[in-house]
């Protein structure tokens, strides 16, 4: 006798298909015809978000059920044990979670592996690698990506405009706050791409200050700011005063260079222009750089994080090492301190935009501001300290002041630029600089503080938590060094060792 045919299965994506109908319904149906391109545009994304949403609903719902079929079918129960080592002999079908994904809320039913004192154990959800939360790591990197734009409540719309409501300003950002946690551990990881013995390693060191909600502040800070409310509040402050309600974050990048050698008269150009025969020489630009930047923890640590990855490109010390900062004593004392503890020769050199500004306020005390004779003393005095007489164009200045007898007042500005001259002889050797091709300015950091902090942590209105300013600062920083995507990988990973930890993972461990 012939066997009967078997029923064919049921199509698991019928719901799929229907919504799918539905769509292309809408859009030939009579109302549609008069609907304008931006109406079309609306219907066509909020039907093909819900058709998107049930294609997810209905891949889950046949994985849900081809593991339910997968254990009816196991009679002999293999044995499945949770992260202590302990077996669940019990299995119970049927279990849901919620899931909020990119495309709306989907329900995900798996089968549970129980034992008696123990929490059940749930092999589809490390298959899908769910998350701890409700909402998936896609939604996890949306809110990254938009939060370190601009605020967090523009953050916030943009994603209920892209995805519907899925998502709270309060959740986004706990999202945001748990994606950085791997970032330390990525870039102990990577493998800096090498280069040349001839290229040379520049590193830059600076601040800035964010404003922090009080409780964020550094403990002197906190004291200061405290003081000031108790004296009552004042109008304005007084001249030089700080509102105490930044704390300072440290910024500092690394890259590599190829040489471009150049002359004092292509950084200066000579009173009334310059000619067209001889046009100034470019400068070097900045390859492979790198960004770091922390509000939390020390200079002396962000100093070391920045020798730990020049060292990485140059682990046997064969390249010349430039360190080029603004003259604050302290980073200099930290940046000499590690290169003395690592071994490594550090050229250290001051940026030539703060010699400058010192040189044109002491113009200003012997010529009218905007004058041509100001602009030609300036331009002497920097030639000369850009080709390595620095010590003789402080001389000219204090002896053409005292020659001039200028009173206290304009003398004093005189007297400053003499003592910083003075002060950084070791660090304004230009004429090398020139010559061997290096930068002598710290272009590179100040655009990181301004891109890092100012154009994210420092918008209006802003009060920023410990937490929340250096997740922000640290993802923004990964995202300048164009390292976004290889650190999601990495991360996704490493969230997925901590969920599901299988007994040998001791055993190896992620590299970037």
């Amino acid at each position: 006798m012939e066997p009967y045919d078997a029923l064919p299965e049921a199509d698991p994506y019928i719901a799929s298909r229907d919504a799918f109908e539905r769509l292309i319904s809408t859009l030939a149906d009579r109302s549609a015809r008069s609907m304008s391109h931006d109406e079309l545009e609306v219907q066509v994304e909020e039907l093909g978000r819900e058709l998107l949403r049930q294609v997810m609903q209905d891949h889950l719902d046949l994985r849900a059920r081809r593991e339910e079929e997968a254990m009816a079918a196991d009679q002999g129960q293999p044995v499945v044990t949770g992260p202590e080592g302990q077996p669940r002999t019990w299995r119970e079908k049927g279990h849901r979670r919620l899931l909020t994904c990119v495309f709306g809320p989907v329900r995900v039913s798996r089968v549970a592996y129980r034992a008696r004192g123990v929490s059940n154990v749930h092999p589809a959800d490390a298959d899908l690698s769910l998350p701890a939360g409700r909402h998936s790591r896609g939604l996890a990197r949306l809110a990254v990506l938009e939060a370190v734009r601009g605020s967090f409540d523009q953050a916030a719309a943009a994603i209920e405009r892209r995805c519907g409501k899925v998502l709270g300003k309060r959740r986004l950002k706990e999202l945001v706050l748990a994606s950085a946690v791997d970032i330390a551990a990525f870039y102990a990881a990577k493998i800096p791409t090498p280069c040349t013995r001839e290229m040379p390693l520049v590193i830059q060191v600076d601040g800035k200050g964010v404003v922090m909600r009080p409780e964020a502040l550094r403990e002197a800070t906190r004291r200061a700011a405290a003081k000031t409310a108790a004296a009552g509040r004042r109008g304005r402050l007084a001249p030089g005063e700080k509102p105490n309600r930044k704390r300072m974050a440290t910024v500092a990048c690394v890259f590599d260079i190829t040489p471009a050698p150049r002359r004092p008269h292509d950084i200066v150009h000579p009173p009334g222009g310059r000619g067209q025969i001889r046009p100034p020489r470019p400068g070097p630009k900045a390859e492979r750089k790198w960004c770091t930047a922390s509000v939390i923890r020390q200079p002396d640590q962000v100093v070391a994080d920045t020798f730990t990855q020049a060292e990485a490109r140059d682990p046997q010390h064969r390249r010349d090492w430039i360190v080029l900062v603004d003259g604050a004593r302290h980073q200099l004392d930290l940046i000499q301190s590690e290169a003395a503890r690592r071994n490594v020769s550090v050229h250290v050199l001051l940026d030539f935009v703060h010699v400058a500004e010192y040189c044109w306020t002491a113009a200003h005390a012997f010529h009218p501001p905007g004058s041509r004779a100001a602009e030609t003393w300036v331009a002497d005095k920097l030639t000369a300290i850009l080709a390595g007489h620095a010590d003789r164009a402080a001389t000219e200045m204090s002896a053409q002041a005292a020659a001039e007898r200028l009173p206290p007042a304009r003398s004093e500005a005189v007297t400053t630029c003499h003592r910083y001259l003075t002060g950084h002889l070791d660090q304004l050797h230009y004429d090398t600089a020139l010559a061997a091709g290096w930068p002598i300015a710290t272009g590179a950091v100040e655009g990181a503080c301004r891109h890092l902090i100012a154009d994210r942590l420092d918008i209006t209105g802003a009060r920023w938590g410990l937490d929340g300013a250096e997740a922000v600062l640290q993802l923004r920083a990964l995202i300048t060094n164009g390292d976004f995507e290889d650190y999601w990988t990495f991360h996704a990973a490493r969230e997925h060792q901590r969920l599901y930890p299988s007994p040998d993972q001791q055993n190896y461990s992620l590299t970037a």
